[in-house]
Parts: C-alpha cells; structure tokens; sequence
C-alpha cells in the first residue's frame, strides 16, 4: 500500500486515524496502541503477507534479547546476548539482501556455477533492522529499560516511518505515545499533518514521478546519450530522487503529526550544501546520524590511537557500508567509497584552513552530488560509464572528423532551424523549477515553523491536493523502497 494511493489517502488512513483516537477515548490506550500495531502489521503485508513471518520473527527476537540483556548481571553474558543478536539481525540483512551480491560475485572469481534463487527484497528489511540493531546496542549500554511487546512492536511497525524511515531511537518516540495530551485529538497537529503530507504528496506526484520519465528514457532505454540528452538524464534522476525521498520522509512526518507524533527530521535544503560533508548533514539526516553513532564511532575506538589519519580511514570505511546498506551491488559500494573520499578531501581542506568562495563551493558539491547520484541509478558500471561518456561528450569522438554540420548538432540532442518539442519545452521549465524549489524556496522544516493554519493555507492545501488527485492515476513506488 502506498502513500500517494487511493486506497491509503481515503481508506486505511482516516480509518486508523479515527480508530485509534475513538478507542483511545472509549475503551483506554493500551488498545488504542494495539489497534496501531495490527493496522501497521497490515499495512505492511498488504504489499505481500509473505513478508508478515519475517517482521514478526525479528520482532520477537529482539525484542526477548534486548530483555534478557538487560536482565543480565554478568557483563560476559550480556555481551555474548548482545553479539547473537546482532548476528541475527545481520544474518537477516545478508541472506535476504546480499547472498546473490556474494554469489554472483563468487561465481564470477572462481568461474564458479552456484545455482540460487532470486530473492525478492522484503519491504522495509534495511530501516527496521537499523533500528532494532540501535535498540540492542542501547539495551547493551544500559540507557533503556524493559518494555512491554505491545510498545515494542509499535516502535519498530509503526507504519508512517516502517518502509523508508526515518530511522527512529525507542525513547524519542514512544515517549509521546505516553503522553496524556497525545492520546487525543489535536486539530492543530492535525492541520499540520495534513498540510505536511500534501507537501510531500506534491513532491511525489507531482515533482518526482515527472522527473522519473526523462531518468527512465535516458537509463534503461536509450543506448547511447550525447552530451544535452546525458546532463538531462543525471539532472532528472537528480531531482527524481530528492523528491521522491524528501517527498515520503515529509508524507512520514505529516502522518506522524496526525497521531500527535513527533518523527524526526531528515532533511534540511541538502542540494544547498557547499561541501560533502554538509551534504551529509542535510540528506537522509537519521542515516547519517546511524551511521555516525553506530559504525563510525566504533571504528574510530577500535584504533590504538584516535587521530586524524585514523579517523579519515574510519571514516572511508563507514562510508562504504554506508553505500553497501543502499544496495547490494558495486555500483552502491562504489558510491559510498567516493563519498567517503570526498569527506576525507573536504576535512583535510578544513585542517588546511583552504576555503572556496560560497558560489564555487557549491557549484563543485553539486555537480559532485549529481555525478554521484547519477551511479546511484545506474544497473551497473557500464550503465553508468554510458551516462558519463555522454556527460564529458566523449560520444562527440565516435562521430567523423570534419566540419561541424547540422547533423553533428542533431546528434549531441541540439536542432538548428526548429523549435524545440512540447517534451524539451516542459523539460526546460521543470529542471528550472527544481532548481528554484531546491534552492531558492524554504524547505519543509522552515515552513513547518511558519504554518498557522489560516485560511490562506488551508486553500494552497486543498489546491495542491486536488492537483496531486488527479495525478494518483500513475501510482509508483518510492525509490527508498528498494532499498
């Protein structure tokens, strides 16, 4: 089930909504959260019921594991709990969604022929580990307490953030769920979900899914891109990605504010970044603060001694696996490593004091940010290098040498004596408004902070929801979920 659907927006959505507040209100709030786990565990094997064994296995044990270590006295014990947890939920990461990574990659060194089956990647699997690993490695820390399974359950399947994040901490969102005041409805919050919501919506239906046309055109069925058609490509998954995950994380949040939740940010203007080490600040905020707290600072403590060089090594690595959780191909592992590199690039100018003027900062993280995205998209290597020939005109060459003619221009995807298609046309506007929107206009946090709920914005609302109905005829799925 999807959230720019029909079926979510006027179904299951105010359904649950009206129901958890009506029991909440009738009956008590203990079966007020059990109505928000069932209806997310359907939500969750609406896609596919096969999927609902696997989610409530992971559930379960976690759930006794982090109680028995917190149980446990013996600091030997506790670790040893702690490490065949964490082995089950990596286990579960690395058979359903890298064992054909690893044996395609076998069979290709050893010129092997290991037969296995395509494993359908279950819903969600990379964002409810994540934060079951984050609950353990807490319980281990002793910074959490035991919990009831109804409150646990809630934490990890509650639906708004289950498939695509943000990646939530236990106690920064079930501590809502005890307060007196978010038990019932609150037509504030309400009006902000709902304002919230549409803003991601608008970006989905709207922003994203037309970009995705043009990224689609370009990747997977043209066979060679000239220099104007591959910079279309890039730029079109470029913002095709922003908006679809920026879209979904503000959908998250805007239904989060319709149970009185408060779900954490997880992005802040990113493309305005002037450096990669910014960028990361900005995009995919809960990521990177996982990543930080969970990987690199381990890493940085495993050394003998924490210095900068050090820190820069741990810092490559936890950016590869950083790449390698996004998916289980080189093309990820690749992504991830150039991003570390570039953070290691951006600390050492730091430490040198070297500092680039604003505009050509940013130019240079964009293009960064755009050629990097651009192997984030790519099937493979060479579905990338076919981008990037293009990109650097190195498809010109495959042409022959002579005077520059109209049928040369014609190929690098310029006319001459014509006027451009209807297609180029809205092309040109739409890249020109991404750019406006990403850079120019306030992003959904700021206009979180000005809403008021008058009349004014209740009527830009309903504007942008009926425009986004009409385009809920062309339903896709979020590009976060594939990973």
């Amino acid at each position: 089930m999807l959230f720019n659907s029909y079926l979510f927006i006027f179904i299951f959505l105010p359904v649950t909504l009206i129901g958890y507040f009506f029991i909440n209100s009738k009956i008590n709030h203990t079966i007020g959260k059990k109505w928000l786990v069932i209806s997310s565990l359907f939500f969750y094997s609406y896609w596919n019921i096969s999927y609902l064994p696997l989610i409530l296995s992971s559930i379960l044990v976690n759930f006794y594991s982090s109680r028995w270590i917190l149980a446990e006295q013996r600091q030997n014990r506790k670790k040893m709990i702690f490490l065949l947890g964490l082995g089950f939920n990596l286990f579960l990461l690395g058979y359903f969604k890298y064992r054909d990574f690893f044996l395609d990659n076998i069979n290709f060194l050893f010129s092997s022929d290991i037969n296995f089956a395509r494993l359908a990647l279950p819903l969600g699997i990379s964002f409810f580990t994540l934060q079951q690993i984050a609950y353990l490695v807490d319980a281990f820390q002793g910074i959490t307490e035991k919990k009831k399974m109804t409150d646990y359950s809630l934490f990890v399947v509650f639906f708004p953030q289950l498939i695509a994040g943000p990646i939530v901490h236990y106690q920064n969102v079930m501590g809502q769920f005890k307060n007196n005041e978010n038990k019932k409805i609150n037509l504030d919050n309400l009006k902000l979900g709902i304002y919230i919501f549409v803003l991601g919506l608008f970006k989905k239906v709207i922003l994203a899914d037309t970009f995705s046309g043009w990224a689609t055109e370009g990747f997977d069925h043209t066979d060679t891109l000239h220099f104007f058609q591959a910079w279309g490509t890039s730029l079109s998954y470029t913002f095709q990605l922003y908006f679809d995950f920026s879209g979904y994380s503000d959908m998250a949040i805007g239904i989060g504010y319709m149970f009185n939740i408060s779900l954490p940010k997880n992005f802040n203007s990113p493309l305005q970044a002037r450096n990669i080490v910014d960028f990361w600040s900005r995009w995919h905020i809960t990521l990177t603060q996982f990543i930080t707290s969970y990987v690199f600072t381990p890493l940085v403590r495993s050394f003998k001694e924490i210095n900068f060089r050090n820190s820069m090594i741990a810092m490559f690595i936890a950016m590869s696996i950083s790449g390698l959780w996004h998916g289980a191909a080189w093309t990820f592992i690749l992504y991830g490593a150039i991003h570390g590199l570039a953070i290691i690039v951006n600390h050492s100018m730091k430490k040198r004091k070297i500092k680039l003027p604003k505009t050509l900062a940013w130019f240079l993280a964009f293009n960064f940010i755009n050629i990097g995205f651009t192997l984030f998209r790519a099937t493979s290597l060479s579905d990338a290098w076919k981008v990037y020939q293009g990109m650097l005109g190195l498809t010109f060459f495959q042409l022959p040498k002579g005077i520059i003619s109209n049928s040369f221009i014609k190929s690098s995807g310029m006319t001459l004596g014509q006027h451009m298609t209807n297609d180029d046309n809205l092309f040109l506007v739409m890249l020109i408004l991404g750019f406006i929107i990403v850079l120019k206009q306030k992003n959904t946090m700021e206009l979180m902070d000005k809403f008021k709920g008058s009349h004014k914005d209740a009527i830009i609302t309903a504007f942008m929801f009926i425009f986004c109905i009409f385009g809920l005829t062309r339903v896709s799925e979020f590009i976060y979920f594939n990973f």
